[in-house]
């Protein structure tokens, strides 16, 4: 289908055709996953909140299936240092926040942050919009298949630390996953892959796709991993 669009900008498209077998799963359950499923933070009912979008871009590398991922730079004034998806908040030439405008945000933020060439990324799926209290931010995770990659890496230092992927037979490695503690008591997913420690809201989201689409492995919730009061 094509998303409803502004005028003088392309419509985005959203499709299943022609996708890999093993996404099919992460298709099929963003068709019928509901909000509630997803996370505990839902945005607010009377509308509040800073829309936004992230861009949950699923490829193919050496190890198989993965995901890509950029570390936030230390410098910002939300989520800094933390790995995360790329994006971030609507431009008003995005467009309808309720129709296409999560959709080129996500599309238009990666491109920014790491310089993929959003053309070689094909829209499949929309999950419902979550919210994230301690910046207002309501996000709403678009998935994407890179049919066609091309080269990343952080264009902005002042945003971006780096860029990197994450093989999701890392994600579901059972040596990998732990529950983080944050020293205000908040408890989460987390992941300890390579030299990055994924939590918060970005592996709260990996965590559920892992679920949804029957990818997940049992893992050990009892072990622990404390985050430092930076944070």
């Amino acid at each position: 289908m094509n998303a409803a669009h502004p005028a003088g900008s392309c419509p985005v498209e959203v499709t299943e055709a022609g996708l890999p077998g093993w996404l099919h799963p992460v298709a099929e359950a963003a068709r019928s996953v509901q909000a509630g499923q997803l996370s505990s933070f839902l945005p607010p009912e009377d509308g509040g909140g800073r829309p936004s979008a992230v861009l949950v871009l699923f490829g193919e590398g050496e190890q198989g299936p993965q995901l890509l991922l950029i570390q936030r730079a230390s410098s910002l004034r939300s989520h800094a240092g933390q790995p995360s998806f790329p994006g971030g908040s609507l431009d008003p030439e995005d467009g309808d926040p309720k129709g296409e405008g999560p959709l080129r945000a996500a599309l238009r933020e990666a491109e920014e942050e790491t310089g993929l060439d959003p053309s070689g990324v094909q829209v499949f799926g929309i999950l419902p919009s979550l919210y994230i209290p301690v910046s207002r931010f309501v996000v709403t995770p678009v998935l994407g298949w890179w049919r066609r990659p091309s080269p990343v890496d952080a264009v902005d230092p002042r945003e971006t630390a780096r860029v990197f992927t994450v093989s999701v037979r890392e994600l579901t490695d059972p040596a990998n996953r732990a529950t983080a503690v944050h020293p205000a008591g908040h408890t989460g997913p987390a992941f300890l892959v390579g030299s990055a420690l994924v939590w918060g809201f970005t592996a709260g989201v990996i965590d559920r796709l892992l679920h949804y689409a029957g990818w997940e492995r049992p893992w050990d919730r009892e072990r622990k991993v404390p985050l430092d009061w930076q944070a």
